[in-house]
């Protein structure tokens, strides 16, 4: 039986913990703000102890992502919470992308050069015990087109190349609006998708992206692991047409991905239009 410790004991969780890191990401759609208090039941329910969050239209004061941390015993301070300002789209929204985390961040910065559409959270999460802390890398890459989303893959190995990769303990989180080849779809998904009236990934659909990444030695911590048979993370659909896909991903270097425990979609209902994807880690961070 897979146990799961008391919520009670969440807030004292000591350094070092048994449980090691449980990582969720959740596009929580334009904000969420009329759907908040699902988004928060559904975070608190899961207990993360890193929580990457895309969409968060309207986040700037800060002031949900403290609730949402505060919800699961992060403390509500800047050395774990970051509010990630992006690109302004044409209507002046900012699709930002939040990172709470229980374990302090040595350091962070944000990134949205023009190549980015949203922008991209790089930090470093401190280990218990000193050495090299847990590199991440938190984003929500553009849904345009395959080519657009291959230009931002650049700047994620412009900030985390391969040589690291290799060597380091590396997250990539976040909503990437790609397809991976490993997931189950259809011999006929390029005819569901263009019934759907989806063509972002292209006509052949395109699996160029997450390719990309996976040659650059990203492991797809879903795939590798999984602790369910549940894949899509955004159903889509259109024209009468369904169409099961995922968008969402939590991605590991070689080595942290030898210390995977499991990874799972968790189901959100009416809170968004994705599902959150989450994944359990043998990585003990300083809190």
């Amino acid at each position: 039986m897979d146990r799961e410790p008391d919520p009670a004991c969440i807030r004292g969780r000591s350094p070092g913990s048994v449980w090691g890191m449980r990582v969720l990401s959740l596009n929580v759609l334009v904000g969420g703000e009329e759907r908040f208090d699902e988004i928060r039941a559904i975070v608190a329910a899961e207990r993360p102890d890193l929580i990457v969050l895309q969409e968060c239209v309207g986040w700037e004061d800060g002031e949900r992502l403290r609730e949402l941390a505060e919800a699961v015993g992060i403390p509500a301070a800047e050395e774990h919470l970051v509010v990630g300002a992006a690109n302004p789209r044409p209507s002046g929204r900012r699709y930002n992308v939040c990172v709470a985390s229980r374990t302090p961040l040595r350091r962070h910065a944000v990134h949205a050069p023009p190549t980015v559409a949203h922008c991209v959270v790089e930090a470093e999460l401190e280990p218990a015990g000193g050495g090299d802390p847990l590199l991440l890398l938190g984003t929500h890459l553009v849904a345009a087109d395959e080519e657009a989303r291959l230009a931002e893959v650049d700047e994620l190995l412009r900030l985390l190349p391969p040589r690291l990769l290799a060597v380091r303990d590396c997250l990539l989180v976040g909503d990437l609006n790609g397809l991976s080849r490993h997931d189950p779809y259809p011999d006929d998904l390029a005819g569901r998708l263009a019934a759907a009236g989806i063509d972002k990934y292209g006509n052949p659909p395109r699996f160029a992206v997450i390719d990309r990444l996976e040659e650059a030695g990203w492991v797809d911590a879903l795939r590798a692991r999984p602790r369910s048979s549940r894949w899509a993370t955004a159903p889509r659909g259109g024209g009468g047409v369904l169409v099961d896909t995922r968008s969402d991903y939590i991605m590991l270097s070689p080595p942290l991905a030898s210390r995977l425990d499991w990874a799972d979609v968790v189901e959100t209902g009416t809170a968004s239009d994705h599902h959150a994807v989450v994944a359990r880690l043998d990585w003990r961070g300083r809190s």
